[in-house]
């Protein structure tokens, strides 16, 4: 289900994907709050749409304003733990990882996905970009749903 938000400028093609963050601090007094701070918090998204007839506003967060688009949360790729990592069943991710070189490291610890919540698999592409895990855990790569 889509929902209807301001994006900079920047951001504002389809496709183009990204993790809200919530009220920054220039946004107190801002006319166009309640649009632009309808989505929730840690979430990636997706832009499906971008209104065409509508204006650029001013932003004091976007130098080259906002305009309305329309959003899906996004699907996220993740590194889960092999056992149980069937699609449709749900699962958490293993934890946090330290070792930021690893070419893992982005789906071990990906945007958008909080370590205390589970998620329904969607896709399982099988063995992650890693060829050892300096964890020592037993990993696949797989496409999670955040809009359970």
């Amino acid at each position: 289900m889509s929902t209807v938000t301001l994006v900079g400028t920047r951001l504002a093609e389809p496709g183009t994907e990204f993790v809200y963050h919530g009220e920054a601090d220039a946004c107190a007094g801002c006319p166009y709050r309640s649009q632009c701070l309808n989505l929730d918090v840690g979430t990636k998204y997706r832009v499906t749409d971008v209104r065409e007839n509508a204006q650029t506003l001013e932003c004091a967060m976007h130098d080259g304003g906002v305009r309305a688009v329309e959003v899906e949360p996004a699907t996220v790729k993740a590194n889960i733990t092999s056992k149980g990592a069937f699609t449709g069943s749900k699962t958490s991710l293993p934890g946090p990882c330290p070792y930021v070189e690893c070419p893992s490291h982005e789906y071990c610890d990906p945007d958008g996905l909080s370590f205390d919540e589970e998620y329904r698999i969607r896709e399982n592409f099988g063995d992650p970009p890693h060829d050892v895990c300096h964890l020592d855990r037993s990993l696949e790569l797989v496409e999670l749903e955040t809009d359970d």
